[in-house]
Formats: C-alpha cells, sequence, structure tokens
C-alpha cells in the first residue's frame, strides 16, 4: 500500500509526496482520512528545525497527531469495525520518512487499541481532541481551579471551556494580541495591564508557550501559588528568582495528554457540557499545504488550519 503524506523533508522544506507504508497486522486498522489538524506548536517547531532533539526524530518526517479517519480495514483483533469513525493522535507506519506523530497522510496504518471512535457528526471539529487533552492535562495537573490563564490561542480558550465544563468558576484569560481578543463563551478576555488581570491569583496556568510572560505571571500569584507552564518553551526556561522566592511558589510542567484524558474529553463533548465548536477557522486541500503551513503559524486570525483530504486531487 501508499499513501499520500505532507513531508517535512529537512526544516523549512515540505512536499506532499507518495510514501510506501507498512502491511497491518492482526491488531491493526487500515484508515482513510477525512481531515487533519496543523499544531502550531510542535509542528511549527518542527518545520522551523527549533524543536530539540528526542528519539525518534529525524528528518524526512510526516508530523501530525490531529486526524480524524474511516476504517476500511480492520484486523481481527483490532478492535475496530470497518465504516467506523475514528480519531487518531499519530502513526508510525511510513516507509521513507520518520513518523513523528505521524498522522497527516491520506491513509494511516496503526494499532485499533490507539484509535478512538467518535461520531461521524462532529467529525471536522474533533481534531481538537489532542488539543482539548492536552487543555485537560493542563487543568488536571494544576489540583487546584485555574484562575488565570495566560493566552487565547486554541489551548488558551479550550482550558478555558473545559474548567466551566469541569464546573470551576470562570477563570480571567489574559491575551496580548487584538485580533485573539474576541471569541470567550463564559468568561472574560482581558488585555495584561487590565487592572481586573492585575490582582494576586492562586493558580495560574501560561498557555501561550512565551517565557516573556512567566516573569508577570510569578509577580501576580498569591503565597504559595501554583503556576503551571502548558506552553512548549525549546529547551530552557528561565525567570526571576526573588519574586519566586518570596512567593514560595510550585512551577508545575504539564506534559503529553493520557489516554485517560483523551476519553475525559470525548465523554465531555459527548454529554455536551463541552463544545469543541467555532475553533477551526481556516480549510486547505493537500495541495495547497505549503501556504497552509504559513497561514497556520504567522497568521494570528488562524486558530485552527484543518487540512480536508477529501479535497485531495
Amino acid at each position: 500500500m501508499e499513501t499520500t503524506a505532507i513531508v517535512f523533508e529537512d526544516p523549512g522544506k515540505l512536499q506532499v509526496k507518495r510514501l510506501g507504508l507498512t502491511a497491518p497486522g492482526d491488531f491493526d486498522v487500515v484508515v482513510e482520512t477525512l481531515v487533519s489538524g496543523v499544531s502550531t506548536g510542535t509542528e511549527k517547531m518542527l518545520f522551523e528545525g527549533t524543536m530539540p532533539a528526542f528519539p525518534g526524530m529525524k528528518y524526512p518526517l510526516v508530523p501530525g497527531y490531529e486526524s480524524v479517519a474511516r476504517v476500511v480495514g480492520a484486523g481481527p483483533l483490532s478492535g475496530r469495525e470497518i465504516g467506523e469513525t475514528v480519531f487518531i493522535p499519530g502513526a508510525s507506519c511510513f516507509e521513507g520518512a520518520a513518523g513523528l506523530f505521524g498522522a497527516t497522510a491520506n491513509r494511516l496504518v496503526l494499532p485499533g487499541v490507539r484509535t478512538i471512535q467518535i461520531s461521524e457528526d462532529f467529525s471536522e471539529d474533533a481534531v481538537l481532541l489532542a488539543l482539548a487533552a492536552t487543555a485537560h492535562h493542563a487543568l488536571i495537573r494544576a489540583e487546584s481551579p485555574v484562575d488565570l490563564i495566560i493566552g487565547h490561542g486554541v489551548l488558551g480558550r479550550l482550558m478555558a471551556r473545559l474548567a466551566c465544563a469541569l464546573g470551576q468558576e470562570p477563570p480571567i484569560v489574559t491575551e496580548t494580541c487584538t485580533a485573539r481578543m474576541h471569541g470567550a463563551d463564559d468568561y472574560d478576555v482581558l488585555d495584561p495591564n487590565d487592572a481586573r488581570a492585575s490582582k494576586s491569583f492562586d493558580t495560574i496556568i501560561d498557555a501561550s508557550g512565551n517565557q516573556d510572560a512567566l516573569d508577570p505571571a510569578i509577580g501576580r500569584l498569591t503565597k504559595g501559588g501554583k503556576l503551571v507552564l502548558a506552553g512548549f518553551y525549546g529547551e530552557r526556561v528561565s525567570f526571576a528568582f526573588p519574586a519566586a522566592f518570596m512567593r514560595e511558589i510550585s512551577v508545575l510542567l504539564s506534559a503529553e495528554f493520557k489516554p485517560d484524558d483523551l476519553q475525559a474529553v470525548v465523554d465531555l463533548v459527548v454529554s455536551g457540557r463541552l463544545s469543541l465548536g467555532g475553533l477551526v477557522t481556516h480549510h486547505a486541500a493537500p495541495t495547497d499545504a505549503a501556504t497552509a503551513y504559513r497561514t497556520a503559524f504567522e497568521d494570528p486570525t488562524c486558530l485552527k488550519m484543518v487540512i480536508d483530504w477529501r479535497k485531495a486531487a
């Protein structure tokens, strides 16, 4: 079998090309992708070549961990059936390219246990499940209600929606980009210099990935407060020690989501308590991938770019 995939050949070089696929086994499914989301965090760093090295990272690579697909082949031990719609958090099934994270291709082979069945009714919005699970993981890591979220990109929006869905008081969200101040549901989005955002908070989550936001955040924490880092900051993170010392703060890192986070988010969506709607702002065909990725990485009005494999030539 072969697939059409988006491939980062080297930093800054993107191609749409044919790749061979590994043969499926009894535990595997073969899926045809409907839509894939573009991550402006990890994928941007992979594209720019700024991602710190870790096991399995090499070029050329197939990026992506936000795909929705239909099962077209199911091994007898896969736990899936042909025709099901599933969320794909990544795959490693390519000949001649690393799967990192390997979901941005029109056909994939992966273990059925790695897929999550979803309703076809929200298939496009379902590309946000991985990011929503990341937001959920950060809220759980905080171990207390979040008072302030830094950044009103798609991660910050999902985090604020999830806090409300989990029964917490609506958090304050701060944002420096005017183009991203809109779109709040049951919470307030403020400029960081607004007086309402300048008081003291017990728990702050940074969803911006901007190291320059950390010192001001620490300055807004109460004695014994918590700062949760939910972005990705490159190789080093630093902050002024005296303010953190005097407040005796805790700094918590929130890494990748766990299967329980993903299932919790799916359950909240199915129950109607969490909406993923209104966050997919841009669409592109695979043939326009180069332009689409630049838009996703550079245009502040682009919250989530979707590659629509149904429009493949």
